[in-house]
């Protein structure tokens, strides 16, 4: 069993930068792919960035590209979402989501999911 824990959300005005973290449990973190995804209000949630696993590839939706940058730190078992440039549509509660065998753009492929944090640019 993996838990996930984010942080680092808030309010920001449009051009600012925020930095997500999430804190995964378990000794093998190193192996597991981490994603990032968001939903915002009425609309389905939408990949933002993948890890697969320390070493591998990482991906970006490209809305994103450019903007935020994927990090992970695999002695603190944390995943990080560096978010510069902030936009007003890049208001969303953002998820961690993890998984040991899978990885990828869609959501299905993560068994592992944070609770959410709160991202909201003004503009």
């Amino acid at each position: 069993q993996v838990q996930l824990v984010e942080s680092g959300g808030g309010l920001v005005q449009a051009g600012g930068s925020l930095r997500l973290s999430c804190a995964a449990s378990g000794r093998t973190f190193s192996r597991y792919a981490m994603a990032w995804f968001r939903q915002a209000p009425g609309k389905e949630r939408e990949f933002v960035t993948y890890s697969a696993g320390s070493g591998g590839s990482t991906s970006y939706a490209e809305s994103v590209k450019g903007r935020f940058t994927c990090s992970r730190d695999d002695a603190r078992n944390t995943v990080y979402l560096q978010m510069n440039s902030l936009k007003p549509e890049d208001t969303a509660v953002y998820y961690c989501a993890a998984d040991f065998v899978r990885f990828g753009r869609n959501s299905n492929n993560y068994a592992y999911w944070g609770q959410g944090t709160q991202v909201t640019v003004s503009s």
